[in-house]
């Protein structure tokens, strides 16, 4: 039998989870032809989010396509304008005879090169002529209004890691070539989504920013204990196990909510119940999960300094203040100036973050790994 819970990949149907009010907001905002910017830490189910937010406003809308693109491995411009055509020009249609004109007849001035391979869907790898691009790049980001435009349908361009444009030579003119393009897109929408909460809120709520005010900023919470309980109990009868709430709920403060995790951990459980999961089993799943991770672990702290370690070290204590005098002598934390460095060298490594008046660690099973093995708190 299949077991009920996914991490990983992007959660569909029955293995996707709550997230109901930021489903219609997203939903409301493709309709509308708003433009949605999309924060939250890796692996909280933003990918999931939109594609489930996708297939609800197609259900309301047919005469929608989405166009997905993944910046992750995107390092540069060329890979930019490369991976932007090949989903849109993906999108447009269905047959691969009408994929090719479309290139044809909107792109042929940069002599794309286009491969398809064989296979249910029009899977298409797509090559351009750089020398050309540069010269007019306007071209490509306007090549969604176009087919847009010429097939009468709406166009949302889905954009994940979209931070990673900070990577790109000149990003802040890069920036500016998007925004003076997209903003007079009448029948294109962007959904611009990324992880890295700083890097993000600099590109759309500084001033000085061409993005600044794109779009609707959507702040991604973690799912609640409430709603995890209900969720697993639910997957867990639909295969024939059970599992109380007290220990459903053991399973979300286990992980800390973290969606990759609760899902993850409810895996190795239900993997490990033959009728009822018990909280003896969640917990013998959790410590093996902790030491599968610890190799990963450990090559994230050997990356550490010193003085870095010191600081989580006291956040881990429980230190408040940590650039108090008191604080900076205990952990050896330096200078009040030095606590700020650390901690900001912390988030930019993603392993804390802040908010609300408070700093946390962004990965749940780390921080326990760093008490438990590490620290040994």
């Amino acid at each position: 039998m299949k077991a009920p819970f996914v991490f990983g990949k992007v959660a569909t149907k029955d293995d996707f989870t709550d997230r109901e009010n930021e489903v219609r907001r997203l939903v409301s905002n493709f309709v509308s032809g708003t433009n949605s910017i999309l924060i939250s830490p890796r692996r909280w189910g933003k990918s999931s989010l939109v594609v489930r937010a996708s297939e609800v406003a197609l259900k309301k809308n047919r005469k929608m396509k989405f166009c997905f693109v993944d910046l992750n491995n995107i390092r540069t411009e060329e890979q930019f304008y490369e991976a932007l055509a090949t989903s849109v020009l993906r999108a447009s249609a269905t047959r691969i005879q009408a994929i090719a004109e479309n290139a044809r007849k909107f792109m042929g001035r940069f002599v794309p090169n286009l491969t398809f391979s064989p296979g249910t869907g029009p899977e298409i790898k797509l090559s351009l002529d750089w020398k050309e691009v540069k010269k007019e790049p306007g071209d490509i980001v306007d090549l969604p209004e176009k087919l847009a435009r010429n097939s009468g349908m709406n166009f949302i361009i889905c954009i994940d890691e979209f931070q990673n444009i900070s990577e790109f030579t000149d990003p802040v003119s890069f920036q500016k070539q998007m925004r003076a393009h997209w903003q007079h897109h009448h029948n294109v929408s962007y959904c611009l989504y990324g992880s890295k909460r700083h890097m993000m809120m600099d590109v759309f709520e500084s001033p000085s920013m061409p993005f600044y005010k794109f779009g609707d900023i959507i702040f991604l919470d973690k799912i609640s204990a409430a709603d995890w309980k209900s969720f697993l109990t639910k997957r867990f009868e639909d295969t024939g196990k059970r599992i109380g709430g007290e220990e459903a709920g053991l399973i979300s403060e286990l992980a800390d909510c973290h969606p990759y995790y609760v899902q993850q951990l409810a895996r190795q459980s239900w993997l490990r119940t033959e009728t009822v999961c018990s909280a003896e089993i969640i917990r013998s799943a959790f410590s093996d999960l902790i030491l599968q991770m610890s190799m990963l672990f450990q090559t994230i702290t050997d990356g550490l300094s010193n003085t870095q370690l010191n600081f989580l070290r006291a956040l881990l204590s429980g230190a408040e203040q940590l650039s108090s005098q008191e604080n900076i002598i205990e952990y050896q934390l330096g200078t009040s100036a030095n606590v700020v460095r650390i901690k900001k060298a912390l988030i930019s490594k993603e392993i804390i973050d802040t908010g609300k008046n408070r700093i946390f660690f962004l990965d749940p099973v780390y921080r326990r790994w760093l008490m438990e093995y590490y620290f040994k708190l």
